[in-house]
């Protein structure tokens, strides 16, 4: 086997993993929320749901990411294809950034009032 099939072996496999772990975050998200049926407030039980689909979203979408840097620098390094990752990099962060808001209802730059405070007062 040369280098470049393994190369794209080891990306597929990259690929597939970035699959799995969004399918997984799905599977797991919906069992805890079945499990969750006994709890009244059905506000937080849904609200706990989307977080943990978006959890598993946004993990695969890490994993997706590595892959398609893998294969651009390593098999395909060519204008053509540093500038379609470029573009993928940018749809993908923009729906990480998306779903970061959404699951933690903050930018992923701004930390909750507890953790600063928290912080200052370990010094």
């Amino acid at each position: 086997m040369d280098g470049e099939t393994l190369l794209h072996g080891i990306v597929r496999a990259i690929e597939w993993s970035g699959i799995i772990i969004i399918v997984l975050g799905l599977v797991l998200g919906t069992l805890r929320f079945i499990w969750q049926l006994r709890t009244p407030d059905v506000h937080d039980r849904f609200r706990n749901y989307r977080a943990d689909i978006g959890r598993g979203i946004l993990l695969g979408l890490e994993v997706l990411v590595a892959a398609d840097i893998i294969a651009t620098v390593a098999i395909e390094p060519s204008l053509e294809s540093l500038a379609l990752l470029a573009v993928i990099v940018i749809i993908r962060t923009f729906l990480s950034l998306s779903l970061e808001v959404e699951v933690s209802g903050r930018w992923p730059w701004q930390q909750p009032h507890d953790e600063v405070r928290d912080r200052k007062q370990s010094r």
